[in-house]
C-alpha cells in the first residue's frame, strides 16, 4: 500500500508502491525450476512474493516453485538483478503462513547467534 511519502524528486518510490509489505528474512530454502532444483535463501518476503538469493540463471516470466519447510507456493519471476530473484505468489500467503516464516528466520538468526 502507498504511503502517500514520496522522494526527493516527486516520484513514490518502489517500496511505496509496492502492494504488500516485506519482512527481511533469511531461509533455506529450494526453487523447482525447469525440472531443476536449486538451493536458495529467501532475503525477504511478503503474502505476494519474495525475494530469493540463487546462483541459477531464470529468465523473468520463468514459472517455479519455491520450497522453505511447510511452506509450498507455485511463483513467477518477475526480475533478476545480480544473483537475486524476484518472484510473484500464484496464491497470496496467509497472515499464518507468513508469521510462521518470520518466525522460523528469527529462530535460526538466534541459533546460528548461539552457535557463534
Amino acid at each position: 500500500m502507498t504511503s502517500g511519502t514520496s522522494t526527493l524528486e516527486g516520484q513514490s518510490s518502489s517500496a511505496d508502491r509496492r502492494a504488500y509489505q516485506r519482512v527481511v528474512v533469511a531461509l533455506p530454502a529450494f526453487l523447482e525450476a525447469e525440472d531443476e532444483r536449486h538451493s536458495v535463501q529467501i532475503l525477504d518476503l511478503s503474502a505476494g512474493g519474495a525475494k530469493v538469493d540463487c546462483g541459477a540463471s531464470l529468465s523473468s516470466g520463468t514459472d517455479v516453485v519455491l520450497q522453505c519447510g511447510t511452506l509450498r507456493r507455485e511463483a513467477v519471476v518477475r526480475w533478476k538483478a545480480g544473483g537475486a530473484l524476484g518472484i510473484c505468489f500464484k496464491s497470496e500467503l496467509d497472515a499464518r503462513e507468513l508469521a510462521a516464516a518470520t518466525d522460523r528466520s528469527k529462530a535460526l538468526e538466534m541459533w546460528r547467534s548461539i552457535r557463534k
